[in-house]
């Protein structure tokens, strides 16, 4: 497991904390029609981070090519029709590019900046000429509105039940996650990023915002910067 990480509950649990099961059962919510809306109809698509494939397989019904990258094999085993590569994010590079590049589930916030500055510089290495990244951020008040719950409409709960300061702008962030038949917990590390803070990151990698997609700004569009500007 990796360092400040952990999970619980039934089935295989990935080194960031990830159970297989709990992600095999969560409903896909509204990021295929956020992430349709905001990119050509069957562009190729280079999902980071797929885990079982909940968003994959939504893209897959639209019409969309995806490759699948996860740092996790007992995930990838649960995605169908997409070509899947098990490699971390920071490290990948295929020699390809892609017309979409697609970093959600917070991945952005990776506690590690050297691993966010990582997989950002994966999202440009493999960008087309003329592409974009899509990405998701933290909600503006996910770690200060704690605890908090929410019920889901499938069933489930949701606890975000604490987040703890860990040093150097990362907080430790515990989650819970409770079925009728098991519950799941979560601990990970996550570096809250303000707008200007996560722009500025971009930046630092060569990408720039192209605009929000979302009211509350936690999906953007972001492109490639001209050369020469940082």
């Amino acid at each position: 497991m990796r360092e400040g990480y952990e999970g619980t509950g039934p089935g295989a649990i990935t080194p960031d904390g990830c159970a297989v099961e709990l992600y095999s059962r969560l409903p896909v919510g509204d990021e295929p029609d956020i992430i349709a809306a905001a990119v050509p109809q069957g562009a190729r698509v280079l999902e980071l981070g797929s885990g079982v494939g909940r968003v994959t397989h939504a893209l897959l019904q639209r019409g969309f090519d995806v490759t699948a990258v996860d740092e996790s094999a007992e995930m990838l085993e649960r995605v169908r029709g997409a070509r899947t590569i098990c490699e971390p994010i920071e490290d990948l590079a295929l020699g390809e590019t892609f017309d979409v590049v697609l970093l959600a589930s917070f991945l952005v916030h990776a506690g590690d900046v050297e691993v966010r500055r990582g997989m950002l510089r994966t999202c440009l290495r493999h960008l087309a000429e003329g592409g974009c990244v899509l990405i998701q951020r933290e909600g503006a008040h996910y770690h200060a509105d704690v605890p908090r719950e929410r019920i889901d409409p499938a069933g489930f709960t949701v606890r975000i039940v604490s987040v703890e300061p860990v040093g150097d702008g990362v907080d430790s962030v515990h989650a819970e996650y409770v079925f009728p038949d098991a519950v799941w917990t979560q601990t990970f590390r996550s570096r809250p990023l303000t707008t200007a803070q996560f722009e500025e990151a971009l930046g630092e990698e060569g990408l720039g915002v192209d605009r929000y997609l979302t009211a509350d700004g936690m999906w953007v569009r972001a492109v490639r910067k001209p050369s020469g500007q940082r």
